[in-house]
This record gives structure tokens, C-alpha cells and sequence, in this order.
């Protein structure tokens, strides 16, 4: 499995939104407007790939200059629990730190706040909704 920064725009860039599509968004009956792809080209974008196949992705969106988020994490379903998202984020965490940021946080779904909590994620505040889905914060400290 390799992973690496990927460009907005590219084929690697067409796969992860079809990554993202089939695992986050067509479950709950949602798409990707075109204006929410475009906001993408200022963000950095990771994907994880078995040979030319993405089997996982993230995307870093730069919060201020100490803080960046980290958005749209998917691993296709047949490769989960094989180590692929725990390799993303710790590629995710160390891209962080080379650009200097200090923080990560990050809005995750109550069904994966185990998963996140096994690196050092903490929750923060109280719970919400998003997309209609129970979320919490969570944060993490990279220094």
C-alpha cells in the first residue's frame, strides 16, 4: 500500500470523490455539488492506494495558521480494519506537523469516535448533528 498527496483535479483526485460518494454520502441519500468539489483545490488531499486502486483517503483543510481539520476520511468497506486508516492518519498527522500546525480536529461520527480515540483523539464539547448523524469533536495535540 502507498500512500501520497494527491492534486485537485487529477484521476486520483476523480477517485477519491467516488470513494467518498460510495461511503459517506450515497448511504444517507447525498451528493457533491460541484461548488463543494472546487473549495477542495485549496485543501490537501491523501489517498491510499493498492497499486492503481484508492482503498482509502482523507482531506486536510487549513483551519488558521496553527489548525487544520481533518475532513472526509473513507476506507472502502472490503479493506477496512486491514490498518489502512490508521496509516492514513498517521501520514495525515505527519503532513500536519511538516506544514507546522499544532492542532488536528476534526468532526467524526459517534460510530467511529473508538477507532479515532486509539490515537490520542480526544472529544470536545458536546454532541451535534451533522448530515444527520450524531458527531462530536475531537482534537488532538501533534506537538
Amino acid at each position: 500500500m502507498g500512500l501520497k498527496q494527491i492534486y485537485h483535479g487529477s484521476k486520483e483526485h476523480q477517485q477519491m470523490v467516488a470513494l467518498r460518494l460510495e461511503i459517506l454520502r450515497k448511504p444517507l441519500g447525498l451528493s457533491f455539488s460541484p461548488e463543494e468539489l472546487a473549495i477542495e483545490k485549496n485543501d490537501i488531499l491523501i489517498g491510499a492506494f493498492d497499486e492503481e486502486e484508492m482503498t482509502g483517503c482523507c482531506i486536510l483543510t487549513k483551519i488558521n495558521e496553527n489548525n487544520v481539520k481533518l475532513r472526509q476520511m473513507a476506507v472502502l468497506k472490503n479493506m477496512q480494519g486491514k490498518g489502512i486508516g490508521e496509516t492514513i492518519i498517521q501520514f495525515a498527522e505527519n503532513i500536519a506537523r511538516d506544514k507546522g500546525y499544532i492542532t488536528l480536529t476534526m468532526n467524526a461520527r459517534d460510530t467511529a469516535l473508538g477507532f479515532y480515540e486509539k490515537y490520542d483523539y480526544k472529544i470536545e464539547g458536546e454532541g451535534f448533528l451533522e448530515v444527520n448523524i450524531p458527531h462530536h469533536m475531537m482534537k488532538k495535540n501533534l506537538r
